[in-house]
């Protein structure tokens, strides 16, 4: 018979079980008792052996014993109703500071936009200087050598 929630050792004259905490999956049957889940904080029931424990997919349960769980509840719940009303003044506190917070965001990303200069292509603006000379005059002089060509072309047909 193999029983959940425990480890069986070999002694050198005896054998002797030994408590251990084992994590169980949620749709797995199980044995009757509690069962505590980390991830949601809940006590599951089992009330018969063979029960597949209930939960989501991936959840891990660990067999809590009868009495710890007379223990724990009490604090559960006790730990929800210490908590509760903090919860509810940050959830206030974010609820009315997200407008205030949305206004001046809105507004420094306008003014940012409306600070920034133009970009211009080939233009330095942190070192104080515009785009070389030679560069413009080099473009300007294919340019004009191109307009020429095309002008020459238009006129032979």
């Amino acid at each position: 018979m193999r029983e959940i929630g425990s480890v069986r050792f070999k002694g050198s004259n005896a054998q002797h079980e030994e408590a251990a905490m084992t994590t169980i999956a949620a749709g797995t049957q199980v044995s009757k008792g509690y069962y505590f889940s980390a991830k949601s904080w809940t006590l599951q029931p089992v009330s018969a052996d063979g029960a597949v424990l209930a939960g989501e997919p991936g959840e891990k349960f660990v067999h809590i014993p009868l009495l710890l769980a007379f223990l724990v509840a009490p604090m559960m719940g006790a730990a929800f109703l210490m908590f509760l009303p903090f919860i509810g003044f940050y959830l206030a506190a974010v609820a009315l500071s997200r407008p205030v917070v949305g206004l001046f965001t809105r507004s420094a990303s306008e003014l940012a936009a409306t600070v920034q200069p133009g970009w211009a292509p080939g233009e330095a603006h942190l070192a104080g200087k515009g785009a070389e000379e030679g560069a413009a005059k080099a473009e300007d002089a294919r340019l004009d050598a191109l307009e020429k060509e095309i002008a020459a072309r238009r006129e032979q047909k």
